[in-house]
């Protein structure tokens, strides 16, 4: 009986570890089709997660823990805050892009004196991520319905300037091509001053990337090219200013770093990663109005 008993223990531990060890399926929580896309909201445990166009195999576009929920989940919305590295106390912030408002909630808690404007094209993105994940606009933070491009160029024309931009539109399904141009960039400069630093979420793989590069070293000259092995994303870093060495950003990291834990940012890790090496046919064709097949680039 005592073996029977023993037998049967160590099946139920087996049972109880192999239950533990199989992956979670995700629930769905919602699902809407909005005027540009399929919006989907899954949960597994504490991460929940938001996608669009699952149906062609889409990949998440913001994931949050319920549980910490400015704690950043994926690599390159922690690669994005390395942009504080050049500028470490922005005072006006545009985003470029909302997904689940991950960048800009965790940007509003750091410097809640910061004046930031956040810039969504789809009206139901605003919404999930408000009733989802717990976004929130603030006094300091608002959410322009718009397409980021005209907000850019009207901004440039009434002479606003903002300190720190992010843009971060693009998904693992559709990139805006409008917004990978040279004239673009043109119009992003206009909005920038000598402290500002720009930072852009894409891709670090296919023929894209040669283009793109050539495109941004046209306009800006060199920049910070910060990449990681665990990503298929880089992050973008320009300013109109030369670059500063990378002992200066060691310090600025030293400085940062443990007000940005909370976030899951390890910024001490950054600045050896943030490469000015050309690794990019230079000889590739210039992204402009005229020429931005960004989609067709991005498959290849």
């Amino acid at each position: 009986m005592k073996k029977m008993l023993e037998r049967s223990n160590k099946l139920a531990l087996l049972v109880v570890l192999l239950l533990a060890a199989m992956p979670l399926s995700a629930a769905t929580i919602h699902e809407e089709k909005s005027k540009y896309r399929d919006i989907t909201v899954t949960q597994v445990g504490d991460r929940r997660c938001l996608l669009f166009n699952v149906h062609r195999g889409d990949r998440n576009q913001t994931c949050m823990l319920v549980n910490d929920k400015l704690r950043l989940v994926f690599d390159y919305t922690r690669m994005s805050f390395a942009g504080l590295l050049l500028n470490a106390e922005p005072k006006r912030i545009l985003v470029i892009g909302l997904g689940g408002g991950s960048i800009p909630m965790a940007l509003s808690d750091r410097y809640p004196q910061a004046v930031i404007d956040v810039v969504e094209v789809d009206e139901a993105v605003v919404r999930v991520a408000k009733e989802f994940f717990y976004f929130q606009e603030t006094p300091n933070m608002q959410v322009f319905v718009d397409d980021g491009r005209p907000f850019i160029k009207r901004a440039g024309i009434r002479g606003q300037s903002y300190d720190f931009i992010v843009l971060d539109a693009f998904s693992g399904d559709y990139i805006p091509e409008h917004m990978l141009t040279r004239e673009f960039l043109e119009e992003v400069k206009l909005i920038m001053t000598p402290e500002s630093v720009l930072v852009a979420n894409t891709f670090s793989t296919s023929r894209l990337y040669d283009h793109e590069s050539v495109t941004y070293q046209h306009v800006f000259g060199e920049f910070y090219n910060f990449k990681l092995p665990s990503t298929g994303n880089r992050i973008i870093i320009a300013q109109l200013e030369p670059l500063p060495p990378r002992s200066e950003l060691m310090s600025v990291a030293r400085a940062l770093a443990d007000s940005l834990d909370k976030y899951g940012v390890p910024l001490l890790q950054y600045p050896r990663r943030l490469s000015t090496a050309v690794d990019w046919d230079g000889s590739r064709r210039l992204l402009t109005d005229q020429y931005s097949p960004g989609n067709l680039l991005q498959g290849n």
